[in-house]
């Protein structure tokens, strides 16, 4: 048993060491410094600046629609780009964005328009779809909803029990 055992350990360092030899070989030192030039490269990501990330609209009257722009600002050292711009619910609607490019130092801007709808403290968040490190950029808006004073009031339909 023994015997068997201190062969077939020879016969493994044999095999590991041998391969060793042969994949060093293998290894074109030329493809090595592309990689690593190429890896250095895609980790520098975009970084996008904003101006704001949060709106208070302060106190509104339920139903009245309000608007903000957030501007941002590329502050890395690649092309930004803004693949896409959702919000949390479809009262509130980010608009006038571009999908193009944005080179390093370079501003843009986008609108987010918001319905106005809803009770007391209402709060939303945007989430831009970039190619930054995260992938992904939140922005926030806020507003206190009072009820409006002409709405008619709405009242409970009375059931009977038969």
């Amino acid at each position: 048993m023994k015997k068997i055992f201190l062969t077939l350990s020879v016969a493994s360092l044999v095999a590991f060491t041998s391969c060793k030899k042969n994949v060093e070989a293998k290894i074109n030192q030329e493809n090595v410094t592309k990689a690593a030039e190429r890896d250095a490269q895609s980790s520098d990501f975009p970084t996008l600046s904003f101006d704001k990330t949060e709106h208070d609209f302060g106190q509104i009257m339920n139903g009245t629609p309000v608007e903000t722009v957030f501007a941002y600002t590329n502050t890395g050292q690649s092309p930004l780009v803004v693949t896409d711009i959702k919000s949390t619910c479809g009262c509130t609607v980010p608009k006038d964005w571009s999908r193009e490019p944005l080179m390093p130092g370079a501003s843009s801007q986008f609108t987010v328009k918001f319905n106005g709808k809803g009770a007391n403290k209402v709060s939303k968040t945007i989430t831009l779809t970039t190619n930054t490190e995260r992938g992904n950029e939140q922005v926030k808006i806020s507003a206190f909803i009072t009820p409006d004073p002409n709405a008619p009031v709405k009242t409970q339909a009375k059931t009977s029990l038969n």
